[in-house]
């Protein structure tokens, strides 16, 4: 099964009435209120997922801007979407994917098995003119999923150090090569890491590009079968970069592990060595 799902794709489960979750993963901050988002307008049968209050632990210098969530405290979340485990968990955001890549990484990384992901987002459900519904959302279920978290999944700041390895930075060119950071530290990245931007894998419009051309920017990164599961991915905080693993995986590039601390985390040591200046690995 693809880790996608289109918008029509969607739209017949919801009239078909098949059993599935639908998470709206919005980020919600000082200026932005996702709640208040969610609740003006969205999917039918959705619910809200607080992205930094579910799928995020606090920030801080010590483990990065948006480290990995308490397992106590996501469970406390599945049990309030009332996550099933013979139902699927479909999740989208506003449309830069950014939000649901992540909400897509944690949830396997918590040990839900099928967890897809809206192609475009909320942005492309509405080019699509299907329905939309106000209100506070779809009422959960009870839930049987447990959070069991897969460590091997991860990579700490201690195995980047230790690793010989192929090291991807999903962020944007610019910030990889330091000539401009405006959320962490320090500008660069981490010496010995190859930038594959996680924008390349999709449109403009932030819809997905076809298999064969994310193949083809995977292949040109050097990422195959023989070495992607010993290859680590990172970006500044867990959100392209988890956007570019589920990219992998949609290509069935399974078991790259993922430094979510990323940037934010590294940068924030003095001690930690910093590189800049253009190392690309794709040529798109």
């Amino acid at each position: 099964m693809s880790i996608l799902v289109s918008p029509q794709a969607l739209n017949d489960l919801i009239h078909q009435g098949q059993r599935y979750t639908l998470l709206a993963s919005l980020w919600g901050t000082s200026e932005y209120d996702g709640a208040q988002q969610f609740q003006s307008l969205h999917i039918p049968t959705a619910q809200y997922c607080d992205t930094a209050g579910a799928l995020a632990g606090l920030p801080g210098s010590r483990d990065g801007r948006n480290p990995m969530p308490d397992p106590k405290l996501l469970q406390k979340h599945f049990e309030t979407w009332g996550l099933r485990q013979d139902r699927p968990v479909i999740v989208y955001d506003e449309g830069r994917g950014l939000f649901a890549g992540r909400a897509w990484w944690i949830l396997r990384w918590a040990g839900v098995k099928n967890v897809q992901i809206l192609d475009g987002g909320f942005a492309n459900w509405r080019r699509h003119k299907l329905p939309t519904l106000t209100g506070p959302g779809n009422i959960s279920v009870e839930t049987d999923q447990i959070v069991e978290p897969q460590p091997q999944m991860v990579a700490t700041i201690e195995d980047v150090k230790a690793h010989t390895g192929l090291l991807l930075d999903a962020r944007e060119a610019n910030r990889f090569a330091g000539r401009r950071e405006n959320l962490d530290l320090k500008a660069g990245h981490i010496p010995g890491a190859v930038n594959i931007p996680q924008r390349n894998f999709h449109h403009p419009d932030r819809t997905w590009k076809s298999k064969e051309e994310i193949s083809e920017i995977s292949d040109q990164a050097g990422i195959t079968k023989d070495n992607v599961k010993d290859a680590i991915v990172y970006s500044g905080s867990g959100n392209h970069s988890a956007l570019a693993l589920a990219a992998l995986e949609l290509v069935g590039l399974t078991g790259a592990r993922h430094y979510v601390g990323g940037w934010s985390q590294w940068s924030a040591n003095p001690a930690n060595p910093v590189e800049r200046g253009d190392r690309t690995a794709i040529s798109i």
